[in-house]
């Protein structure tokens, strides 16, 4: 009866309600050191709901990120970003919890969820767009290749921040630019 898959419906959508972690339940991991992170990173996997950057993603592509560090900031130098050679600087500030930073110029924030300095890092970003307020995961990795298991791991993190599946992407490699080729 129709009373029954309603039912059913409503039931399914409070367990599936009661899976997802809230942004707030989300936290950076405990032991972060941000020295540690520095180098250089290939970003390869990105997942949102936010329709804005979906609509996008034909255009993006694994790239390379390099990430200094100082005492005060975490930045990361972006190489071969939707298809060309081109450098993109980012500056975020820290914050008093290790693995949390804000954006500099607005309220956005990123947290370092996951890590495993040698392998792969997991990010949270809290973004704000006009009135829209939005979150991206994204997953980096310090060679090329992702082992099965940590996309496994990324993909469950996303479901579990509310993301629809057809919405987590593991995106196609890339070439490493050049330091000449991106300006």
């Amino acid at each position: 009866s129709s009373a029954a898959m309603a039912s059913l419906l409503t039931l399914l959508e409070v367990v599936l309600c009661s899976l997802m972690v809230s942004s707030s339940e989300i936290l950076p991991q405990t032991d972060f050191d941000l020295q540690t992170i520095a180098g250089k990173w290939h970003h390869i996997g990105l997942a949102t709901n936010a329709e804005r950057i979906i609509n996008h993603k034909d255009n993006e592509n694994g790239h390379v990120c390099d990430y200094p560090t100082t005492q005060w900031e975490f930045g990361f130098v972006i190489h071969h970003y939707n298809g060309t050679c081109r450098k993109m600087e980012k500056v975020t500030n820290k914050t008093d919890v290790p693995g949390k930073f804000r954006h500099i110029s607005r309220s956005d924030q990123l947290l370092i969820v996951d890590v495993k300095y040698d392998e792969y890092t997991l990010t949270y970003s809290i973004n704000t767009k006009g009135n829209e307020t939005f979150f991206v995961n994204k997953i980096y990795r310090r060679s090329v290749d992702l082992s099965a298991e940590v996309q496994e791991k990324f993909k469950q993190f996303s479901l579990q921040t509310g993301v629809l599946p057809e919405n987590i992407f593991i995106l196609p490699k890339s070439d490493e630019c050049q330091a000449a080729d991106a300006a």
